[in-house]
């Protein structure tokens, strides 16, 4: 588990696809913290370290979650959003974010307001749903609140800390970010869906 609060940005040393999924070398100072098999989110995307070494880590992605993410278009020197998983006695100071993302938005326009950065990202509607006005939603894995809803997606303010923090503050329009929702929306419905056909 995560809270969506990116210890570092690390950058992508190589990707490797094939048809079975993809391998992933990330160079951080995180690693120093990494155990093989220590679950680290990458861009959102939890993955697990398969190897650590003093300079950074590798990881696997099956196809799946290249699928679902934007994982498989990274490419050497893109900066990504890390965060080590969440230790019991850690405070949650953003959300709880299990690093399964549910698909990509696209960023559709940004501009300035004051000293923040507003962000308008397009989502799929089987995403949007679970968005609500102050909610939470992670994009690339960065815990934020959702600040507007229309009826392409939503928007989201970064103050000048989470533009300096994360990679965030590189993002132009047209690209593609990871976009989890928050779970409690999703085990809601469910439960309803459940309901309901236990009383039709």
């Amino acid at each position: 588990m995560f809270t969506g609060l990116i210890g570092e940005v690390g950058s992508v040393a190589a990707l490797e696809q094939d048809g079975e999924g993809a391998t992933l070398e990330i160079r951080s100072g995180l690693a120093s913290a990494l155990r093989e098999g220590d679950s680290i989110a990458v861009n959102g995307v939890c993955l697990t370290a398969t190897e650590v070494s003093d300079e950074g880590f590798q990881a696997q992605a099956m196809i799946e979650t290249l699928e679902r993410s934007s994982l498989g278009r990274l490419h050497a020197g893109a900066p990504v959003n890390l965060e080590l998983a969440l230790r019991a006695d850690d405070r949650l100071g953003g959300h709880v974010v299990q690093g399964h993302v549910d698909g990509t938005g696209t960023v559709r326009t940004l501009r300035d307001e004051g000293f923040s950065r507003v962000l308008e990202i397009d989502v799929d509607p089987r995403l949007a749903r679970y968005l609500v006005e102050k909610g939470s939603v992670a994009v690339d894995g960065v815990s934020l609140t959702v600040s507007a809803l229309d009826e392409r997606g939503f928007s989201v303010s970064l103050i000048p800390e989470t533009l300096q923090r994360t990679n965030l503050g590189e993002i132009r329009e047209g690209d593609v970010v990871n976009i989890e929702v928050d779970i409690l929306a999703k085990h809601v419905e469910r439960l309803l869906e459940r309901y309901q056909e236990a009383h039709i």
